[in-house]
């Protein structure tokens, strides 16, 4: 069972590998939810994820034999590096099956902490499989991401740094993908406090835990799409369930594009970065039905590749307004596209990016097509700069934006 007396033992423990993670004041997110809201910013650690604490606290319970074995598990990325780091720690070895999508970020700096890591499956669940498979094949002790009472117990020792900090905290987010870490922070709290909340937050694409408690018993999704890689889970853990029932309050689901405006809210008004499934609790923040509470939401991790960094960045600007594409037909003579980008000049807009096809018409002197992205402020920007043209004569058209 998870107790207070082990909740204590890990949080003593956790210390010998995890990093002060203070939390942090948000007057950006406060004002938009009308609540007092802070961040524990877990992307900080040193494996730049929470998930350092579950594992090392239960690799910590191991017997030598255990460990002396070899460590194995699957994960996305997070728990790998927990893992490895741990592994290295103990000097014992540690192997890492990861699904072939994951970042490679991620793969690396597994690497880097001296893990063996082997790429298998599409998703967590067959890298899960596989895993098992070479764990039965080796004899190595196999350390599960979420399904362990010893890992959700590492896991929870968050709550306990928040309440500590913050004593009167009301609501605690939490990122749900197999539920190893809303199990312990969820049991923590109401152990230490049971007038605090704690809402969950899934993936809209994965939400396996939503339609388990909707169903009363464990539910495997047919399939996971979502860009929060580290919560792309089907199925929660069967036995820290039990506890998920007991002690979470409820579960928000946001959608991919929702992750996306909270990439670019927290790079531009926190300078942090955080990976898509440390995000959930960020963009939950819009969706909070109450006001006035004092409302902390953990950031889980920060384990995010440049590439993935990027598009995620362009798509977010295209979101919000302030990237956009128009369409205008010119007849094809000098001086129009000069006309054009004048309009856009004089509206403050900025031109990044011009296609200009001429083959649009077999009569060329009738009409060639003329792309332009512009950067604009927001909605209002954009709507000024397409209203401009418009008076203009130019009849511009919004298509999709591709930088």
């Amino acid at each position: 069972m998870l107790t207070l007396d082990a909740f204590e033992e890990a949080a003593a423990k956790v210390k010998e590998v995890t990093q002060e993670t203070k939390l942090i004041e948000s007057p950006y997110f406060s004002e938009i939810s009308h609540n007092r809201v802070f961040f524990k910013p877990e992307n900080m650690q040193r494996t730049g994820a929470y998930k350092v604490r579950g594992a090392y606290y239960k690799i910590s319970t191991l017997t030598d034999e255990e460990r002396d074995r070899g460590l194995i598990t699957a994960s996305a990325g997070n728990h790998a590096q927990g893992v490895a780091y741990a592994a290295r720690h103990y000097g014992v070895k540690a192997t890492i099956v990861m699904p072939t999508t994951t970042p490679l970020i991620k793969v690396e700096r597994t690497k880097a902490l001296g893990a063996d890591v082997v790429l298998a499956g599409n998703v967590y669940d067959e890298a899960y499989e596989h895993a098992l498979k070479l764990a039965e094949e080796n004899g190595y002790t196999f350390i599960h991401p979420f399904n362990d009472l010893g890992v959700a117990t590492g896991q929870g020792t968050i709550a306990m740094e928040i309440v500590q900090e913050l004593p009167l905290v009301d609501y605690i987010l939490v990122p749900i993908g197999g539920g190893g870490l809303a199990t312990g922070v969820s049991t923590l709290a109401k152990l230490l406090n049971p007038h605090i909340k704690v809402i969950g937050v899934e993936p809209a694409g994965a939400a396996c835990m939503k339609a388990s408690l909707e169903a009363g018993h464990v539910v495997k999704l047919p399939s996971a799409n979502t860009i929060a890689d580290g919560t792309a889970v089907l199925e929660p853990g069967d036995k820290i369930f039990p506890y998920i029932q007991q002690n979470l309050d409820g579960i928000i689901t946001v959608d991919d594009e929702e992750i996306i405006v909270a990439f670019l809210d927290m790079v531009e008004n926190h300078k942090m970065i955080v990976e898509n499934s440390g995000l959930l609790t960020v963009a939950a923040l819009r969706h909070l039905d109450f006001e006035g509470k004092k409302v902390v939401s953990i950031l889980s991790g920060g384990n995010m590749d440049v590439i993935t960094m990027s598009s995620v960045v362009q798509h977010g600007l295209i979101q919000r307004d302030r990237i956009f594409t128009v369409s205008v037909l010119l007849p094809d003579r000098p001086g129009e596209l000069v006309r054009v980008a004048s309009v856009v000049a004089d509206n403050k807009g900025n031109v990044i990016r011009l296609d200009h096809n001429q083959f649009v018409s077999t009569n060329r002197q009738a009409a060639v097509e003329l792309r332009v992205t512009i950067e604009a402020f927001g909605p209002d920007h954009k709507k000024q700069i397409v209203e401009a043209l418009e008076d203009e004569g130019f009849r511009p058209k919004l298509i999709q934006a591709h930088l």
